[in-house]
C-alpha cells in the first residue's frame, strides 16, 4: 500500500525517526513542557511520544514482515503502541512521579525531632544541635526553650524553631 506517493513500510520509518528524535529533545528540555500532562495523562508528552515511537516501529515491522494486509498492520501498529504506552505509563512514570524525593526540609518539618547537642548550649545563650535526617546531617543554632543549659552530646527534643534558631530541652526518655 503506498500513502503520498511512500510505502507504508518507509512513512512508518520516517515517523520512528521524527519520534525519536521528539522524544531525545523531550528528554533534555522536559521540564520546559512538563506541565502539559498535569490535568490529563494522556496529553503527557512523554506518553504521547512513547505511542507514536512505539506503533511506527510496530508498525515497520509488521509492513516488513508482511504478514497481514497494510490496513490490519495499521489496525494492530494502533493496538499494539496503546497497549505498550500505557504499560509504559502504568509502570514506568507513575512510580517515578511519585518517587520524587527532595533533600530540602523547612525549618516547621524540624519541631518535633531529636538531635544532639554538639556545641554546649549555656544559660540564655546559644549552642548548636545536629540532627540526622535520611537527607543527611543538619546542624542548626540552639537555645534552651527555658533558658537552661544543656551539655555536650545530650538529646534535645525541638520544641520550636523560630528565625532560624531551634529552641530545645532535654530529652528524658520514660519507661513504662
Amino acid at each position: 500500500m503506498t500513502l503520498f506517493g511512500y510505502s507504508l513500510e518507509q512513512i512508518f520509518l520516517v515517523v520512528l525517526i521524527f519520534a525519536g528524535l521528539a522524544t531525545i529533545l523531550v528528554m533534555f528540555f522536559g521540564d520546559a513542557v512538563e506541565g502539559i500532562g498535569e490535568g490529563l495523562p494522556i496529553f503527557n508528552p512523554s506518553v504521547i511520544l512513547s505511542f507514536i515511537t512505539l506503533m511506527s516501529a510496530a508498525g515497520f515491522i509488521l509492513e516488513k514482515l508482511a504478514w497481514l494486509s497494510s490496513v490490519w498492520n495499521i489496525i494492530a501498529a494502533c493496538i499494539i503502541g496503546a497497549i505498550l504506552s500505557t504499560l509504559f505509563y502504568l509502570f514506568i512514570l507513575v512510580p517515578l512521579r511519585s518517587a520524587d524525593v527532595s533533600l530540602a526540609y523547612t525549618e516547621e518539618s524540624l519541631g518535633g525531632q531529636l538531635g544532639k547537642v554538639i556545641v554546649p548550649i549555656p544559660v540564655d545563650g546559644f549552642g548548636e544541635v545536629v540532627i540526622e535526617t535520611t537527607s543527611g546531617m543538619i546542624s542548626k543554632r540552639a537555645t534552651g526553650y527555658d533558658n537552661e543549659a544543656i551539655d555536650y552530646d545530650e538529646t534535645v527534643l525541638i520544641v520550636d524553631v523560630k528565625e532560624g534558631t531551634l529552641f530545645v530541652r532535654a530529652y528524658e526518655k520514660k519507661f513504662v
